[in-house]
């Protein structure tokens, strides 16, 4: 076995020699024994290449552990990436390779290149011809991803699919019998649940009332499962599916009843009423856990309110829910923050990515009450026919691995849910990126100011500038100040989402600027244009911190990628929401008085935002685990009653 190469050697000694460390440096000694099939590999025909691996696969499919398999497959791999894209793995792409073969989330920081790094493991799990798939954020990366590496797979003989939302059933069967398959975690876990309720159906020899809900006329002998036994899972951009989305249970709808027609009414008479009641006479608001309690009086009011004659049939006690559950959404839900109203639909804004959650709705009636405040048609908020986790859905795999730039704050979590390690990977080329000191302002409008001012400056050297903001609202904002002073830029956001690539490919150019929301730092490169890297680089300005530390870390990771300079700088005011969130309402008044006294730079130091930061981010941990926990608990009931816990709800 031969040494493990010098400089890769330096950059693992960063890490540290602990378990971590040890189990790196194991992993790496596989490394020169995969370069060293490259002189035997290089002079073979494209047709002897792809008759190695099949002779590989004939040796997984034989029952030969994959651990044999690894080093050849994993030049095999290399070897196709060189002839079909001219991308040869590197030492540290292989070394993430090698990590998520052994059940690891890797973090690899932006711009390593993970879209080429996980067609090693995917390859190798493909292997035995039960299937491996790759899910990512939404339908856009999966088609760019699968349509960017299928000529890796396809020379080595493999074939690949893509599933996409409003992708018909044969179409979705064809793309899962694929040896990979690449699509999104949502539509995974739908297709999971949709091929539950067929199988129910046809063990049942029920009629085909699931079957016209499921949006299924097909004859019994074509009706079957789409997807194969859960083998093996490679999760894009980790932290994100595994952590963030896992607060939202994937559910399918049973088909509405009369009395969920007559809550439509409620709704809408609620929406038009909300506005009439005041906080601390008619309703007590708790800002921490964002709920509506009414108070007697409150309760007196509707009483005396006038009502459609449709409600005359719904008691006092549910009308005073629909009543709290307006005044909540007309408090803390915002158009072009938290949804956008798109043809005539709402839309949830994923808090964690800045995209559309496209097919996502809230619960417990929230959905339907912002359908109602924002005047657009009201979906009938229905029972459940099917529901999984996502925490669930991702358990069922026998293998699992995953990657993305920032884990290491979730990697207890992570561990102890889905028994898979963060491993963190050595950058190809040494980060030279700068930071900036923090500013902090005392209120909303100077630090908007000052935002613009070193814009100005920065833009004047002609260095690119990525501008980071918290929610559509406020890039909408920045993009109108901007214009004031006659600043060309461009805005990427939710409502912007079908210019993503293009937008994101110029970045980086000479004198662009680019304002943006979170989306930004999610599954795409900036490259840096002709002479921008001897001006500094790309700059980043994070103009708010987020709720979560991993958001803003996927900001920063958007400049000094591959060994490129840059900078970035945060930017903090007194009055910003996340010590509002963090902190309640009375430490965050206290901070605002302290703002208005001070409207310029404070000496308030940036650690009382970080620590506002962790608290919130405590606050969704602890959400997280008492859903895992209810979870469990209502399906250990539900198989001892002899029901199905994904079909059987109990709710």
């Amino acid at each position: 076995m031969g040494a493990i190469p010098t400089g890769l050697r330096a950059r693992l000694a960063t890490i540290g020699a602990g378990p971590v460390g040890r189990r790196l440096a194991r992993w790496a000694a596989l490394i020169p024994r995969i370069a060293a099939l490259e002189p035997e590999l290089q002079p073979l025909s494209d047709y002897d290449l792809r008759k190695r691996s099949l002779s590989l696969r004939y040796r997984a499919k034989s029952g030969e552990p994959l651990a044999r398999l690894l080093v050849e497959g994993f030049a095999l791999v290399r070897e196709a990436g060189r002839r079909t894209l001219d991308m040869r793995h590197f030492d540290v792409q292989l070394l993430g390779g090698i990590a998520m073969f052994h059940r690891s989330i890797v973090e690899m920081q932006t711009g390593e290149g993970k879209t080429l790094t996980a067609t090693l493991p995917l390859y190798l799990f493909a292997l035995p011809g039960k299937g491996a798939q790759l899910a990512t954020v939404n339908d856009y990366l999966a088609r760019r991803d699968a349509q960017w590496m299928e000529p890796i797979f396809k020379l080595l003989g493999l074939t690949v699919g893509v599933v996409e939302s409003q992708m018909p059933q044969p179409q979705r069967r064809k793309s899962y019998e694929c040896d990979i398959t690449y699509g999104t975690a949502k539509e995974f876990g739908f297709d999971f649940l949709r091929d539950r309720l067929l199988l129910r159906r046809l063990h049942e020899g029920q009629t085909d009332v699931i079957g016209a809900m499921m949006g299924t006329g097909q004859a019994a002998r074509n009706e079957k499962p789409v997807q194969r036994d859960a083998y093996f899972a490679l999760i894009d951009e980790a932290d994100n599916i595994l952590i963030d989305e896992a607060r939202t249970p994937l559910i399918i709808s049973a088909l509405p009843t009369e009395e969920e027609r007559l809550a439509v009414e409620c709704y809408k008479w609620s929406a038009t009423v909300a506005g009439e009641f005041v906080e601390d006479e008619d309703y007590e608001y708790d800002h921490e856990k964002k709920t509506v309690d009414l108070t007697r009086e409150g309760r007196r009011k509707i009483r005396t309110l006038a009502k459609p004659e449709a409600m005359d049939a719904v008691g006092n006690v549910n009308i005073y829910q629909y009543i709290e559950r307006a005044i909540k959404v007309d408090r803390s839900f915002s158009l072009d923050r938290e949804y956008v109203v798109r043809d005539g639909e709402i839309v949830i804004v994923d808090e964690f990515t800045g995209r559309l959650a496209e097919g996502r709705k809230w619960r417990e009636g929230i959905h339907q009450s912002i359908e109602a405040k924002e005047d657009v048609e009201v979906t009938v908020a229905t029972g459940q026919a099917a529901r999984i986790t996502i925490q669930d859905y991702f358990q069922r795999y026998d293998n699992l691995a995953g990657m993305t730039g920032t884990a290491a704050s979730s990697a207890r979590e992570l561990r102890k849910i889905y028994r898979c390690r963060v491993i963190p990977i050595p950058t190809n080329r040494p980060a030279i990126r700068l930071r900036l000191d923090e500013r902090v302002f005392g209120g909303e409008s100077a630090k908007w100011e000052a935002v613009v001012e070193e814009i100005c400056q920065r833009h004047a050297e002609g260095r690119p500038l990525l501008i980071g903001t918290r929610s559509i609202d406020k890039s909408e904002h920045l993009s109108l100040l901007l214009e004031a002073e006659g600043i060309e830029h461009q805005v990427l956001n939710a409502n912007h989402v079908e210019a993503e690539a293009e937008i994101v490919a110029g970045a980086g150019a000479l004198g662009k600027v680019t304002v943006s929301t979170n989306m930004a730092g999610r599954g795409t490169d900036i490259k840096l244009g002709e002479g921008v890297a001897e001006l500094g680089g790309l700059h980043v300005i994070c103009t708010e911190m987020h709720d979560s530390a991993r958001i803003d870390r996927q900001l920063v990771g958007r400049c000094g990628r591959q060994g490129d300079p840059g900078s970035f700088r945060q930017y903090l005011a007194l009055d910003d929401e996340i010590l509002l969130t963090g902190f309640g309402p009375k430490k965050s008044r206290k901070f605002k008085a302290q703002g208005e006294a001070t409207p310029g730079d404070v000496e308030q130091p940036p650690r009382t935002f970080r620590i506002a930061q962790r608290k919130i981010e405590r606050r969704h941990f602890r959400q997280r685990k008492t859903m895992m926990y209810f979870e469990k608990e209502r399906k250990k009931m539900q198989r001892q009653m002899g029901q199905d816990p994904y079909l059987d709800s109990t709710n």
